[in-house]
């Protein structure tokens, strides 16, 4: 007979919005083992499973702390509910907590004063007071907020009657019938019970007894904090993100570059100071896409995305909200693992601003091949492509613009952008590696940019810093003889140094904010720039490493920055010690430029 040996959950808290899959094992009637779904659509020797989850309600309402979600909340900050910030963020589990997480809480406070043009005498009110015993102002309940429309839980709606009653005040409401069950806004602050029991297929009844398993308490997805977008084009603006339309103008684009951290990396020996279900890819790949559909970028570059994530879950997601999508997957020469869980490259654009033009694949290895079968001596060739083989890509689209961004249309003129998408190599030590990967990548762009007169972009994560060899080619067309980079070159392939150019007028979006002038938030942006080369302090922050790897250039004879999206602070991530955390779901920050396009002259 069908028989349930063991049932668990593999996410240790459950959150709202992101998908339970219990693990079943069974065994057969034939005595194997297996973890395959039996349906009653399909039953075994006349059996089946049936699945069920329930809320287990208390008649006691229970909050969540803000900072530490698995743990009950014992005070309301007091100025969080006089301030209309979102009640979730005004709960701490404790006097201790509230006083730790203040640098960061009072944030929400003055973000709050400064939208609602609060004066000073209302200030002491506004931080808010707590209780300095613990026991602290608890609402009655927690706010109200409806489950989301598209979560389905089974083929049968979620029931509004108790099913079962149980001692000491619980109540039970069964809120599905599938094996997988997502939690929604009203299971928050409560214990989720699964239920598997085998069942004949004949009678309907259930054969033996019930395997069950409790969740802890259901906790809301942390949300990522807004972030500005701040003008550089010398008019005094700064706004968030618009929900319900786009930021940018009529003439202007918008693009975002994001490495959102494979899967396959994100382990908790790599990121131990992360809580084990913020570093779940059911979780991350929902904060993940809440947080890039909230920039409504016109392009959007990712980074080290899974193939099987690109095809089962970003393509699909991205195309509801109007994304056509491209990708290259890395090549597999030297990857020996799940050939679906390699990740690559992704470019999505919006279908009603771009269409698609042409794609260009850039496969590293395939010009080291063509390198070494030209320069190397063949007793070393072996040796060359152990060093220069590494598996990184570049995805090049050619795009047309379905909107004038050169004032009005010239007659049979297309307005065409060209975007480059890359992961340029991790490893420190192959500085020689990197810097020739970046320059093979220059090359082909100057190959497009001389067959058509076409604005570019070059975007991705290029795990080189300011002021490397692989950053001065880009940044200055130029690589110094005497940069110190170019010791490391065991091949020769860098030699001589000045062949080690390029011609595209290539700038760094982000430096436009050391070149402006006196503007809202210019001045704040500036302090989180690097004086000495007007990067980004950092795009990558974990434990380990803090530093600026991600970029977005631009042709400046033909692109202009309108606006970017504000950099983080330091202090604001290291509350969670590092990236990746609950609320940031990578070990990477976004970035994001608006441009527009100049009248153009023949470069």
């Amino acid at each position: 007979m069908l028989t349930v040996l063991r049932v668990h959950l593999p996410s240790d808290i459950p959150i709202v919005g992101c998908e339970l899959t219990p693990y079943v094992l069974l065994r057969r009637p034939d005595k194997n083992l297996t973890t395959e779904d039996v349906p009653d659509s399909a039953p075994i020797d006349g059996h089946f499973l049936r699945y069920k989850w329930y809320r287990i309600q208390s008649d006691r309402k229970v909050a969540v702390c803000s900072v530490h979600p698995s743990e009950h909340a014992t005070l309301q900050c007091l100025g969080c509910v006089k301030a209309k910030i979102p009640v979730a963020k005004s709960y701490h589990c404790s006097p201790k907590c509230f006083s730790d997480a203040w640098q960061h809480h009072r944030v929400l406070h003055d973000r709050a004063a400064s939208a609602v043009n609060e004066n000073g005498n209302e200030e002491e009110e506004l931080f808010g007071r707590f209780n300095s015993t613990g026991a602290g102002s608890i609402n009655a309940s927690l706010a109200p907020s409806a489950s989301s429309a598209s979560l389905a839980n089974g083929s049968t709606p979620l029931y509004p009657a108790a099913v079962t009653q149980r001692s000491g005040g619980e109540t039970w409401f069964e809120v599905g019938r599938s094996k997988t069950y997502t939690p929604t806004a009203d299971d928050i602050g409560h214990v989720l019970k699964f239920e598997c029991v085998v069942v004949d297929a004949e009678t309907k009844l259930p054969v033996g007894h019930a395997s069950n398993i409790l969740t802890s308490r259901v906790i809301p997805a942390p949300s990522p904090t807004p972030r500005n977008l701040i003008s550089v084009s010398g008019v005094d603006m700064a706004g968030h993100l618009d929900s319900d339309s786009r930021i940018s103008s009529a003439g202007t684009f918008t693009v975002l570059s994001y490495n959102i951290l494979s899967d396959v990396f994100a382990t908790s020996e790599t990121y131990s100071y992360c809580p084990s279900w913020a570093l779940s890819w059911p979780y991350r790949k929902q904060n993940l896409l809440r947080e890039i559909v909230g920039y409504r970028a016109d392009i959007v570059c990712l980074q080290e995305i899974q193939s099987d994530h690109f095809e089962e879950f970003f393509a699909p997601e991205l195309d509801k909200h109007g994304y056509q999508a491209l990708y290259k997957r890395k090549t597999n020469e030297v990857y020996t693992g799940n050939i679906h869980t390699i990740d690559g490259c992704a470019t999505f654009f919006r279908r009603d601003r771009f269409s698609h033009v042409k794609k260009y694949e850039v496969e590293f290895n395939k010009a080291a091949q063509s390198l070494t079968d030209a320069v190397v001596p063949s007793a070393q060739k072996k040796t060359a492509l152990n060093r220069l083989v590494k598996d990184n890509v570049a995805l090049i689209a050619v795009l047309e613009a379905k909107f004038s961004y050169q004032g009005p249309d010239i007659p049979g003129k297309r307005q065409l952008l060209c975007v480059a998408n890359t992961h340029i190599n991790v490893h420190q030590e192959l500085k020689d590696v990197k810097l020739w990967q970046v320059h093979t990548l220059l090359k082909g762009l100057e190959k497009i940019a001389a067959s058509a007169d076409i604005p570019m972009l070059v975007c991705g994560d290029f795990n080189s810093v300011p002021g490397s060899a692989p950053h001065a080619l880009l940044a200055m067309g130029k690589v110094d003889p005497l940069h110190p980079d170019l010791a490391i070159d065991p091949l020769g392939i860098l030699r001589p140094p000045s062949k080690l150019t390029h011609q595209l007028p290539l700038v760094s979006a982000y430096s436009s904010f050391a070149r402006m002038g006196v503007g809202v938030g210019l001045e704040l942006q500036r302090r989180r720039l690097d004086s000495s080369t007007n990067e980004p302090l950092f795009t990558h922050c974990t434990r380990d490493f803090i530093g600026t790897l991600d970029y977005i250039f631009y042709t400046a004879d033909s692109l202009t920055v309108e606006s970017l999206l504000e950099l983080l602070d330091e202090d604001s991530l290291r509350k969670d010690t590092a990236l990746p955390s609950p609320e940031w779901s990578s070990d990477h920050i976004a970035l994001l430029a608006e441009f527009r396009c100049k009248p153009r002259t023949r470069r």
